[in-house]
């Protein structure tokens, strides 16, 4: 037997679920960090990916400004400052100051990205649809870096808790 149950309710049962941080160029130069947790490559000639996020986001307000995006997995040892990204704007404080994150600058993009990265995918905005209450951003991938070194989180219970899936 089946009961109904909500959208969001789904999210526990399809546990675990991927997470991701969209990091986009703040106006002072900096980078701002938001969690995303739905992101998927919709075509690989040419390559691109989407992604979708709250229609208020502040990163979503840049990405437009700007048209660059990275979108970042993040490893293992950024699990309390995902968490904490994914529950804060960046419109009035510097995330990775304030939450103690460590960036880097990569090839191709003035975007720094956090050091304890397993993947950034560097791309620029081709075009965004609103969706409900979110915006679903459709991005033209121009360069992917890796560190397999790292592992990458998921989330937990729906989004209760952030850790690695061990193999």
């Amino acid at each position: 037997m089946m009961n109904e149950i909500r959208l969001a309710q789904a999210s526990k049962l399809t546990s675990p679920n991927p997470i991701s941080l969209i990091c986009t160029e703040r106006p002072d130069g900096g980078t701002n960090l938001a969690a995303v947790s739905w992101w998927t490559y919709l075509s690989y000639k040419p390559e691109m990916i989407g992604y979708a996020m709250s229609q208020k986001s502040y990163s979503g307000e840049q990405v437009r400004a700007t048209g660059k995006v990275v979108l970042v997995v993040p490893g293992e040892a950024l699990a309390q400052q995902t968490m904490k990204c994914g529950s804060t704007t960046g419109r009035s404080i510097d995330k990775a100051a304030e939450f103690g994150i460590d960036l880097m600058k990569l090839d191709h993009t003035d975007i720094r990205v956090p050091v304890h990265s397993r993947l950034a995918i560097v791309c620029r905005l081709k075009e965004y649809h609103g969706v409900g209450d979110h915006n679903f951003y459709i991005c033209e991938v121009e360069n992917v870096y890796a560190n397999e070194s790292e592992n990458a989180l998921f989330a937990w219970n729906g989004y209760a808790g952030l850790r690695p899936v061990n193999p």
